[in-house]
């Protein structure tokens, strides 16, 4: 017993093998079977040597079910720990990404402003022009539309955008990080970007605050901002920033100015294929844009209908019926001549309300139906005549007796040229500048009856000549006029003084420099169609001229009004010049160079043609409106059989009858004064001294006086020629004396007078 107590506390010392070398304390190893833990499974090619160590050990087999066991025991061991070391190793993984997370989060954050900072920025201002009777002409602005609430605008629209591009947008933070797995795996996929993973609110933030530059650094700040919309902002008022702030294309921010833009309509209009299609514009509105790639804008659309339908945003007829009938698309946009209209108030406005810094409503004094009718009126004249005779632009202006202007067309086609040729483009008037002269002369006593003798003349170097070279002899100056007989006029200028005929123009509105000397009598100092129709104004209004004016009002969207107009007209001509004037200008259109202007409204007017045919002009006028038509040529090539009396009165006509539809015939304002003898003139003139003539000139005709009374209170007015400043005054007529000859024989003489007279 004792010696199996021995036996059994005999101890078993590890043994050390030496194989014929000593070893040192550096070679000391221990078996697996030593270790605390077991080892991990490894796979072992079966072999038919036992292991020594167990062979030498003396130690008892165990039984094959307990070894099994022990080996499903260690392998399921060696599971577990897999398994915690990759729950570990994970854990850590997550951890540590979270603080880099964090600190790239930090990194990017701290370039942001302080969040206290953070606010929507103000939309850009939209111009909102108007016409007269209120009709929208155009929206102006960075955006190119005014704001439209989200309960205002068609339903249609949220719910198409939302459908394709954020499904999940009333369900997530501002962040969808479902769509973002999506979208990652689908990259990965394809091996490109083909869809994005940004959500609306997102998008919005992007376009709100930041630059359009794709890095994570971008795209940190990106999720940031929108975070911080979502907790400032409810859903509906993101959504509605969103669809009034995003590019559609074209020019066109927002839905307001894409649905006027694309189909000439208010987002309130737009039906369901149309909000298909502006939804569509979001992934691509350059490439998708209908107005590039019409097919291709409509494909689109379709998916967009069909991702509608399988979200149960529509109904299954509503998306059949949208699918039977794509969108339509408007007009071009930029091919209607109120653009002209809309360039003209741009350019105003500053300098009547200042800088526009919030929405604004312009009030203008056009009205839509006539500037249509501007509009077709000069595009048919083209496009009838152009190739023929060499005319590739028009112009029409049309300003009613208070100044405001109906209607501007400055081209043929905005969307192929934007300059305005009726406010903008100088050229010479030609003869349509001589009613100036003839009113210098009336102002300096003379009548529409008196009479010059129309014969060549020279004043200096210059000679001018009547149209074709047709002299008449003597003619009343209001047969001159109808007629536009020049060597009248430059005789009229020279009598009454270059100077003093700059200073009745710019009386009467010409703005535009003009040199003073005898050929201006002649239209050779440029002036706009704009201004020329202007100052044609106080002939139509009996004697008072109006500023020429395109707006009449600004005001906020909530009502506050920036500005109006309040200026009243001023007269510049007593009743009496006026009504002499519109008689002889009346002769022109009845029997004169104007005669293709006649129709049955009693109009004045005249014509004008520059040297070659290079300009052609016709400005007329009734009791209801002054209108001005040029033809030419943007490179000052001349033009074929195209003078005033022609293209520019027709069209003049055509315009005309269109505008004066329903309105009461009127005769034209002022008065003839009535037993009025011209004023002295030097011996040897056709009519002496108080002498009216008995009968007029041979085939001429002599106004007939009105029968109406001058207006009351009107004062005698005596006509007191007056020398211009800078030239001498060396006639007894008190006019400057001008070196003139007349014909081939004639030798200097004293005034132009006795040139005419042949003293």
């Amino acid at each position: 017993m004792f010696s199996r107590r021995k036996k059994r506390k005999t101890r078993v010392e590890p043994r050390f093998e030496d194989r014929g070398r000593r070893r040192s304390a550096a070679d000391f190893s221990v078996t697996a079977a030593d270790r605390a833990a077991p080892p991990p499974a490894r796979k072992r090619k079966p072999s038919g040597k036992k292991p020594a160590g167990k062979a030498a050990s003396g130690t008892r087999r165990k039984p094959a079910a307990r070894a099994s066991a022990g080996r499903r025991r260690k392998t399921g061991g060696r599971g577990r720990g897999v398994l915690r070391g990759f729950v570990y190793w994970s854990f850590s993984a997550c951890i540590w990404g979270g603080v880099a997370l964090a600190g790239i989060i930090a990194w990017y954050g701290a370039q942001l402003p302080s969040a206290s900072a953070w606010a929507v920025p103000d939309r850009p201002p939209n111009v909102k022009i108007i016409a007269i009777d209120g009709t929208l002409v155009t929206n102006r602005g960075a955006t190119g539309g005014a704001a439209v609430g989200l309960h205002e605008m068609s339903p249609y629209i949220p719910k198409a955008v939302i459908a394709i591009e954020d499904r999940r947008y009333f369900s997530h933070f501002g962040v969808d990080p479902v769509g973002l797995a999506r979208a990652m795996t689908r990259n990965l996929m394809a091996g490109g970007l083909v869809q994005g993973g940004s959500t609306l609110t997102q998008q919005l933030a992007k376009n709100l605050f930041l630059t359009p530059e794709r890095t994570i650094g971008r795209k940190v700040q990106e999720v940031l901002l929108a975070l911080w919309l979502e907790h400032e902002y409810s859903k509906e008022q993101i959504l509605e920033l969103y669809l009034n702030r995003v590019y559609f294309g074209s020019g066109s921010y927002g839905v307001e100015a894409a649905a006027r833009r694309y189909f000439g309509k208010s987002a309130r209009d737009v039906s369901l294929p149309e909000a298909a299609l502006l939804a569509g514009l979001l992934k691509a509105p350059s490439r998708l844009s209908p107005n590039r790639n019409p097919e291709r804008a409509e494909r689109r659309a379709q998916v967009v209908l069909s991702v509608m339908g399988e979200q149960g945003l529509v109904s299954d007829s509503e998306m059949t019926a949208a699918l039977a009938s794509p969108a339509a698309r408007a007009n071009r946009y930029w091919s209607g001549a109120h653009h002209y209209v809309a360039d003209a108030v741009m350019e105003e406005l500053p300098q009547l309300i200042g800088e526009v810094r919030q929405d604004v409503i312009v009030d203008t004094t056009v009205d839509l139906y006539l500037q249509t009718a501007g509009e077709t009126a000069i595009r048919a004249a083209i496009a009838e005549h152009g190739a023929a005779r060499d005319v590739s632009q028009g112009a029409l202006v049309a300003v009613d007796p208070t100044g405001a202007v109906r209607a501007m067309v400055g081209g043929v086609d905005y969307a192929a040229s934007q300059f305005d040729r009726a406010s903008q483009a100088k050229r010479q008037p030609g003869s349509a500048f001589k009613p100036f002269v003839y009113l210098a002369a009336l102002e300096n006593g003379a009548l529409p009856s008196s009479v010059r003798n129309d014969t060549p003349v020279r004043f200096g170097n210059w000679s001018p000549e009547n149209y074709r070279g047709k002299y008449h002899g003597p003619v009343t100056l209001e047969t001159a006029l109808s007629k536009s007989l020049n060597s009248v006029a430059a005789q009229l200028i020279m009598e009454s003084g270059p100077g003093t005929v700059v200073r009745t123009a710019q009386k009467m509105g010409i703005a535009s420099p003009l040199k003073a000397n005898a050929s201006l009598s002649l239209g050779t100092s440029e002036v706009t169609l704009y201004e020329l129709t202007s100052a044609y104004v106080p002939f139509a209004s009996g004697g008072y001229r109006a500023e020429p004016h395109l707006i009449r009002r600004v005001t906020t969207m909530d009502g506050k009004v920036l500005y109006e107009r309040t200026d009243s007209p001023s007269r510049v001509l007593p009743p009496d010049l006026a009504g002499m004037m519109n008689q002889m200008m009346s002769q022109t259109v009845r029997a004169g160079t104007a005669r293709a202007a006649r129709f049955e409204h009693p109009a004045a007017g005249k014509t004008g043609t520059t040297q070659n045919g290079r300009d052609a002009w016709f400005v007329g006028y009734t009791a209801h409106l002054v209108t001005g038509v040029w033809f030419g040529n943007d490179d000052g090539a001349p033009m074929k059989n195209v003078t005033g009396g022609t293209l520019p009165a027709e069209t003049w006509r055509d315009f005309m009858v269109a505008a004066h539809q329903g309105m009461t015939i009127t005769d034209l304002p002022g008065y003839m004064p009535f037993n009025v003898i011209p004023k002295p003139r030097p011996e040897g003139f056709p009519f002496g001294p108080g002498r009216r003539p008995s009968a007029p000139v041979p085939g001429q005709g002599i106004p007939v006086a009105d029968d109406r009374s001058p207006p009351s209170g009107a004062a005698a007015r005596e006509r007191v020629a007056l020398p211009p400043p800078d030239r001498t005054v060396t006639s007894s007529t008190g006019a400057p004396r001008p070196q003139a000859d007349v014909g081939a024989t004639q030798g200097q003489s004293r005034t132009v007078l006795d040139v005419i007279l042949g003293q």
